[in-house]
This record gives C-alpha cells, structure tokens and sequence, in this order.
C-alpha cells in the first residue's frame, strides 16, 4: 500500500480455516466504507491447517493484508503483542478470528476515538452460543480479578478494542512474558470508554479457548495485577493458628479440670488434612509467582516470526529491533 495505514487491524487465528475467508470479506466490507487507508494484520499463531496460506495468497493481490507467521504456537496474548508491534496504524483494533466479535463494531469505535477517547473497548451484554459453565467462569474471573486488584479492569470485556497509537507505544514498553493485554492497556492508562453489543456464537470452527487455557488467562491476569493472593495466605496462616491455640487450651482444660482426655484420632487427621491441604495450596500460589518471576529472568523473545508477507522489509526490520531488546 503506498499511502501509511492510519487504522491497523490485528487478527490473531489459530485453526480458523473454516472462517478465515468470511472475517476476511466482512472487515473489507467493513473497512472499505471508510475513506482511509488501512492494513489487515493476521497473525497466524501455529496453525497446522491452511489458515496461513489462505492470507498467504490474499497478500499476494491486496496489499491491505498482511501475515505474521509464528514458528510455532505462542498463544493468543503473545499474537496480539506481535501485530502491534507491526502495526503502523494511528489507530489500532484488536478482533478475533472466529467472527464472535462483529467486525461492524468498529466503525463505533472510531467514531468514538474520534470524538477524543485513547482506547474504546468492547463491553458484553449478552454471549450467545456459549455453556452456561463458560459465562459463570468468565463472570466470576472479572469479579475476583476487579476486587483483587486496584486496577481498574472493566467486566465483561475481552481483547476486541480500539487503541490510540499513543497507547500502543507504551504497550509496546511492557516486556513481560506472561501476558494478560487487557489488564495491560488498563494500566498505561489514557481516556477509555466502551460500547456494548452481544456476542454471537462462532460463524465455524471449534473454541480456542478450552478449560485450560481459560484457567492459565485467568492466573495471568489475577497474578498480573495483584499480590492479594500472598496477602491472603498470610491472614488465613494467622485466622488458622488462632484457631489450633484456641483449640490446644480447650484440650488443657478438659485434661486439667475435667480428668477427661481428648478422644477421636479420625477428627484429629481431619484436621491435620484441612491444615495441610491448605499449605500446599498456598505452596502452589507462591509456586505460580515464582514460576512467572523465573520467566521473566531468561531473556527470551515473546515469538518468533517464521514468514512475513505484505510487510515492508523497514517494518520488520523495526519490530524486529525492538524484540531483542525485551
């Protein structure tokens, strides 16, 4: 494209054969009633289907697309972060691959950045096509993680946003491995604001985001944004001694006053399971801190790019740049 993208939009995708085509012709639908230039960044995450090369031949005829191929699978944060540190848009929007999120909203967002806003994220209403386990998880995440940190996080959200290029400047300063991107943009900062819409089901395809890894997003962004967890462990260490001292005089005085001895071996191992059931628990927190620390202590890039398309050899070169010195 000859004339600089003022509006980026990043697609991480992971398997998305199946819809990679519709969220490719419904953001050109979308784009194209703008006036301005703009790019379409996909990030292909590890793929192992022809998600990849189907944005592979699209680059080859529309200069508007452009792919980040990862050697291998790094995760869906890790892909947001690499398309924005290629992007080169005056706004940048994040939008999943899989058409929950409707590419129509972003003509709201601009809108909205605008009239002045730095970020304008996108606000649940209503997830159609969703378990009712999934919907209680993810209600539940954004309420721990709201109370447990002095950050605020919106509810509800996800990573289909709209940021300001500022923003993305002071995203791209924060080095760190275990990435939670939401929680990160609501702590650089800036005007925020949301629209809300309701998500609708998967136009094809599977989820990419099983039990387990809703479980390792949510550690990120709990252990991310809040040391709550430690501070816990400390006062229910103390609430538990309390206890077992209170517990001990109550046992001297049945032996010293009453003649009587503490009988039932079972309720004492009971006992003994529940205290150490809990410190245990409370070894794989600080497992969990110490674990990310020790990430944070190796050096190693976020991604690696195995093929570019439809990026200017500069702009690589630029990302490129900035990668080995996180």
């Amino acid at each position: 494209m000859s004339k600089e993208a003022k509006y980026s939009i990043i697609i991480p995708m992971y398997n998305e054969e199946a819809v990679i085509q519709e969220t490719y012709r419904r953001l050109k639908k979308v784009m194209g009633t703008l006036q301005d230039p703009y790019e379409l960044i996909f990030v292909n995450d590890g793929s192992r289907d022809q998600s990849a090369g189907i944005i592979k031949d699209y680059s080859c005829w529309d200069d508007t697309v452009k792919l980040i191929d990862f050697s291998r699978n790094f995760g869906h944060q890790v892909a947001i972060t690499a398309g924005m540190d290629y992007a080169s848009g005056e706004a940048v929007i994040v939008i999943d691959a899989d058409l929950q999120d409707p590419p129509e909203l972003i003509l709201t967002m601009i809108d909205k950045w605008k009239e002045g806003y730095e970020v304008v994220y996108a606000k649940r209403v209503k997830r159609n096509g969703e378990t009712l386990f999934k919907k209680w998880f993810a209600s539940m995440f954004y309420r721990i993680l709201r109370a447990s940190t002095d950050i605020h996080i919106p509810v509800d959200t996800g990573d289909f946003r709209l940021m300001d290029r500022k923003v993305v400047a002071q995203m791209k300063q924060l080095p760190e491995k275990n990435r939670f991107v939401r929680g990160l943009v609501s702590w650089v900062g800036f005007r925020q604001t949301a629209v809300e819409y309701e998500r609708e089901e998967r136009f094809a395809g599977e989820t990419k985001y099983p039990l387990r890894r809703m479980v390792k997003l949510s550690l990120d962004g709990i252990m991310s944004f809040s040391y709550k967890p430690l501070k816990l462990a400390g006062y229910a260490g103390m609430t538990l001694s309390i206890l077992g001292f209170v517990y001990l005089l109550y046992v001297l005085y049945l032996a010293l006053f009453t003649g009587a001895t503490s009988k039932g071996w079972p309720s004492l191992i009971g006992i003994m399971l529940v205290f150490d059931g809990f410190v245990l628990i409370m070894l794989g927190v600080l497992g969990e801190y110490i674990g990310r620390i020790y990430d944070e202590t190796k050096g190693r890039p976020l991604y690696i790019v195995n093929e570019l398309h439809g990026i200017h050899q500069q702009e690589g070169k630029l990302a490129q740049e900035r990668l080995t010195k996180v």
